[in-house]
């Protein structure tokens, strides 16, 4: 048995926008992931999340606050073979500020990623934002009136 896969992921706050990974599979379709990605053994999750958000959107974020917890477990027999680093995972979401506002060149992009993109927080609900429970609570998280754990969520088939 493989162990959990912990996660930090961010929401980058500027200028009344979200930065977004835009993703696609063939499972789930088109969608939007918070920017970040697995710590590494002795990372603490800060880091792990300013190293992740570099290597994907090119930008140097500061993590301002942990915002939220959830969990995702994917059910489907298949994908815990493939892929048992990635079939439970914990996020660990934090609110971030942009410590430089001209990204670079992102250099560890997701296989499923394919973009970045900032959406604007009023839009936020019109976007199909993974995993479920993050999209449902994304408001909520930026006003900092959502629990700080989310929940968990069984899955048939894991995403970014």
């Amino acid at each position: 048995m493989m162990g959990i896969r912990s996660t930090a992921k961010a929401i980058i706050v500027h200028d009344g926008k979200v930065l977004l990974n835009k993703c696609g599979d063939k499972v789930n379709g088109e969608y939007y992931a918070l920017p970040g990605g697995g710590q590494y053994p002795y990372e603490t999750l800060p880091d792990a999340l300013v190293r992740e958000c570099l290597e994907e959107t090119g930008y140097i974020v500061k993590p301002v606050r942990l915002a939220a917890l959830c969990e995702e477990i994917c059910m489907n027999m298949g994908f815990r073979e493939k892929y048992p680093d990635y079939a439970h995972k914990t996020y660990h979401i934090f609110i971030c500020e942009l410590a430089k506002e001209k990204a670079e060149m992102p250099t560890e992009t997701d296989s499923m990623q394919l973009g970045v993109e900032w959406v604007g927080i009023g839009s936020l609900k019109d976007v199909r934002l993974l995993p479920k429970l993050v999209g449902e609570n994304i408001r909520g998280i930026l006003d900092n009136t959502a629990d700080i754990f989310l929940g968990s969520e069984h899955l048939e088939f894991n995403h970014g």
